[in-house]
Parts: C-alpha cells; structure tokens; sequence
C-alpha cells in the first residue's frame, strides 16, 4: 500500500529538509517533547473537543464545566521541563491565556446551536486516482449549516499571529479537506473553510471553487513527487528554528547529529511519541 501523507508531513518537507528527515525518515525522538505553546494548543484542541462532544449528546456544559475540564487536562499533562520559547511569559501565562480563549469563545457561540455533525473527523483522500498518492487528516469540527446548506470545515488556532488575506487563500490543509469533502457529498456541494483565530476572537470564513481544489490536487502531487525522489535534505534555517524540537541536535546549527530513532527505544519509554499527526499542526505556526 502507498504510503500516506499529511499537510503537516508536507509543509515540513518546505520548511526545512533536515528535519523532515529526521522526523520522518530516521523517525528520531527529540530532545525536546513539547514546547508550552503546543501544550497550550493540544489542551485547549482537546477542550473545545470535549464541549463539542458533549453538545451533540445534547448536554451543555456551563462555563465553569469547561474551564475545569481544562485546568484538570492542563495540570495532568504538564511537565516543568516544556520549552518557553517567549521568555517574557511563564507557563502560568500560557496556562490563563487557555482559559481566556475558552471563556471568549464560549461566550460568543453559546448555546452551540449550529448543527455540528463530526469532532475530529477522519479524511482520506485518494489524490491520483490510483492510489499512489494519499493524504489524510483530521478535521477539528464537522458542521452542516442548515441556514446555508453548506459544510464546514471549522479550524482552531491558538497562536498568537493573526493571519493575512494571502496566507488564509495559500494554505493548504483547510483546502484539502474541502476535495475531501466534496468526493464524499459531491462536487456540487458547498464547502466553507472556517478558521477561528482565538487570540483575536475572530472568525475567518473562505470558499475555493472546484477549479481551485483541482490546481491545489496537481500542485500536492507535485510536492509529492519531488519528496519521494528528494536523496539529499539540507537544514534551512529560519524563525520556526527556535521552535523546532531538533534545534540542539541539528546539523545547521552546527550540532551532532541526533542518532536514537524510535525503532531503537522500548516500547515503555517515551510515550509523548506515541502522537496523531494532526496534532502537530499548532506547531507549524509562529508564535
């Protein structure tokens, strides 16, 4: 069976070769588990997860349910060893951010009233046809707007920069979930890709016309094909390197290269490897 790949898989290939072989070729375990923003970002995924949960089951939960639910996920999941990339914040900071982002929301969309069908969806997409060439994902929140008969596609973002028009209409993962979309309702469906920007509190709503989707399905395949028939993988460095996991053990900056991959650790040990890949997503944006 071909090999799956994923928006985050795809655009760390773009964004530094290096450590796209390290993380998906050589499968090495970095040094760094987890920085604080993406544990602020898994915790408050997770939150808005279980409020959703919680809705189609017909129960609303109070304010005060969700801030609890995620103090408890925060506080059980939080290791003082969590890299603090912004040094004029501390991890309490980040901790009370997470709870401003969730009470803003829930106080804009309460009583969650507009039909969400899925949490967490699943999407396979055959991009060629063949088989060859797959991409899954994970969609946040599924909604079919009765008002509007459309499906949309609804994504969180914890990160503190605010997108621009051009890079809302470049990014791929949302767009890729709407061909998904469309192969399972119809290519006359109505897809809207929604971000929401909880920083800011802002809701960002776009639409791609089937011709669009069709160039982004040609142009992902490309990426595809040149992935696949990439032998060598420089390090480019840049502003995400502060992010990066690989930052201490990475040949760009100098550093020995990191030898202990996955295959070689007991089963018992690292557990924080055991991840989906659509929760790497908060860690592709900038701070």
């Amino acid at each position: 069976m071909a090999e799956s790949y994923s928006h985050s898989r795809i655009e760390t290939f773009e964004q530094c070769r290096l450590k796209f072989k390290y993380r998906y070729i050589d499968k090495i375990i970095p040094e760094i588990a987890k920085s604080i923003e993406a544990h602020l970002g898994s915790m408050v995924h997770e939150t808005l997860e279980w409020l959703y949960t919680q809705v189609m089951e017909k129960k609303i939960p109070t304010i005060s349910d969700v801030v609890d639910f995620y103090s408890a996920r925060w506080q059980e999941n939080y290791t003082k060893d969590m890299k603090i990339v912004n040094q004029s914040m501390k991890a309490e900071d980040y901790f009370q951010r997470g709870v401003e982002f969730l009470i803003n929301y829930f106080m804009k969309h309460h009583p969650f009233k507009d039909n969400t069908i899925a949490i967490e969806k699943k999407i396979e997409l055959n991009l060629d046809g063949k088989g060859e060439k797959r991409l899954v994902g994970y969609i946040d929140r599924l909604v079919h707007n009765l008002e509007t008969d459309e499906v949309e596609i609804h994504d969180y973002k914890t990160s503190n920069s605010m997108w621009s028009k051009e890079k809302l209409e470049s990014n791929r993962q949302l767009a890729l979930y709407s061909l998904a979309i469309k192969e399972s309702f119809g290519k006359e469906k109505k897809v809207c890709m929604v971000w929401h920007f909880l920083a800011h509190d802002m809701k960002v709503c776009l639409r791609k016309t089937n011709e669009q989707l069709e160039l982004l399905r040609e142009e992902v395949i490309a990426i595809i094909d040149e992935i696949e028939n990439t032998k060598h993988f420089p390090g480019t460095k840049s502003r995400l390197c502060d992010w990066c996991e690989y930052r201490n053990t990475c040949e760009a900056w100098g550093k020995l290269p990191p030898s202990l991959t996955v295959k070689d650790v007991p089963t018992n040990i690292h557990p924080a490897e055991q991840t989906i890949e659509h929760k790497d997503e908060e860690l592709l944006d900038i701070w």
